[in-house]
């Protein structure tokens, strides 16, 4: 007896798969061409025949049955195959080679050098289109990122020790800075630290965004300096904090083009 087989049912996902498989073939070689390919695909991923059995909702020795080429599948069954093993019911009907679906599948990202990246170890941290010094208020819901930076997931969990929803990233503008950040640098700000103490900042000062040093001082006050000499240094009283003032964030990195 030859086989002529056309199947029509829904996966999981309630999508009609259609299947019309003839063979030149006896029905019972392809019944162990579909019992050899479930047994292949089951060894490749590494699962157990009594794993399987449980993820497809039938008993070992149906499972067994079916790879020795004993008894023939049914239409569900073959889907609910297909779908634990990550294949296509048309490569367990025809005996085809099984080959993963690719159809809804995010292709590989790869660096420049063709190896492969997981995005997952990576977060993507907004750049403002923002410059501290020049730049005007705070950054806010209604200013839209340019675009993305990316940074690792490691780093900023284990050495900025930072939740990376509250990072992002503005640009340097002038010099008041020099030395330690240049004209043009981009910063990474952690916009949960607004409570400073020592290190750099970004302030914002009479509705400009500054990049500055500052040192607590005794009696509540804040000395803002700069590194270069030009640049007068002031102090703020944190007690009594001038109304158009706020510490926006600690500057916790910074990038530069040579």
């Amino acid at each position: 007896m030859f086989s002529s087989t056309y199947i029509k049912v829904k996966n999981k996902k309630n999508q009609t798969l259609d299947f019309h498989v003839m063979a030149n073939k006896p029905e019972n070689e392809l019944i162990m061409e579909i019992g050899t390919q479930i047994r292949d695909r089951r060894t490749e991923l590494k699962l157990s025949r009594a794993s399987l059995a449980e993820e497809v909702g039938v008993a070992l020795s149906t499972m067994q049955a079916w790879e020795n080429g004993e008894r023939e599948p049914s239409a569900s069954n073959v889907v609910r195959l297909a779908e634990a093993l990550s294949t296509s019911a048309h490569c367990l009907i025809t005996g085809n080679k099984i080959e993963q679906e690719t159809q809804s599948a995010t292709p590989p990202i790869q660096d420049v050098l063709g190896n492969d990246v997981d995005l997952e170890e990576f977060v993507f941290i907004p750049r403002y289109d923002v410059r501290a010094a020049a730049g005007y208020g705070a950054i806010n819901d209604s200013e839209a990122p340019r675009f993305p930076m990316a940074f690792r997931r490691y780093w900023i969990k284990n050495h900025l020790n930072a939740d990376p929803h509250h990072l992002f990233v503005i640009t340097v503008d002038g010099s008041s800075m020099n030395g330690t950040l240049n004209d043009g640098d981009s910063i990474l700000v952690n916009g949960a630290d607004t409570d400073p103490k020592e290190g750099i900042y970004v302030l914002r000062v009479d509705g400009h965004l500054l990049a500055k040093l500052v040192q607590r001082i005794p009696g509540g006050l804040l000395k803002v300096s700069s590194t270069n000499s030009a640049y007068e240094p002031f102090t703020v009283d944190m007690n009594n904090q001038p109304e158009d003032f706020a510490t926006i964030g600690r500057v916790v990195w910074f990038g530069r083009t040579i």
